[in-house]
């Protein structure tokens, strides 16, 4: 064999290295494609969730600030009851303390049989103010 024949089966050795190269090559490419490619489809998956956990809590953030919006309202409402029921309260008191009222309660309660001692103690008066109102009655 001369040289050139020699050269002819260098140079063929080396091309078919070249070329199990550029195989290796484009098969890592592939492979590195395709792990790009599941990256990218993980992340959109990703930033879908994360679209999806900040509309939910938009939702409760907006559902929170409507119960606090009723919660106040209800609070309000429950104050001005309150107010008004106290007012009702001390109208009773002023009625109940008045002697017509206690006059009115020691007559009925004697009439439905109730004992001067027990309309005393109901109406907080002495035993003797109760036998006096009953005597003044009949």
């Amino acid at each position: 064999m001369d040289n050139t024949g020699i050269l002819l089966i260098l140079f063929t050795v080396i091309e078919l290295v070249l070329l199990g190269v550029v195989t290796a090559f484009f098969m890592r490419l592939k492979k590195s494609e395709a792990l790009v490619s599941t990256l990218q489809e993980r992340q959109e998956e990703f930033l879908n969730r994360l679209q999806f956990n900040a509309q939910l809590e938009q939702e409760l953030v907006q559902s929170f600030q409507q119960r606090q919006k009723q919660l106040t309202a209800l609070d309000e409402q429950l104050e001005t009851q309150a107010k008004r029921l106290e007012k009702l309260l001390a109208q009773a008191r002023e009625y109940s303390k008045s002697p017509s009222f206690l006059r009115q309660i020691i007559l009925s309660g004697h009439k439905e049989g109730a004992s001067p001692e027990r309309l005393a103690k109901s109406t907080g008066l002495s035993l003797e103010e109760v036998q006096l109102i009953i005597d003044q009655a009949g």
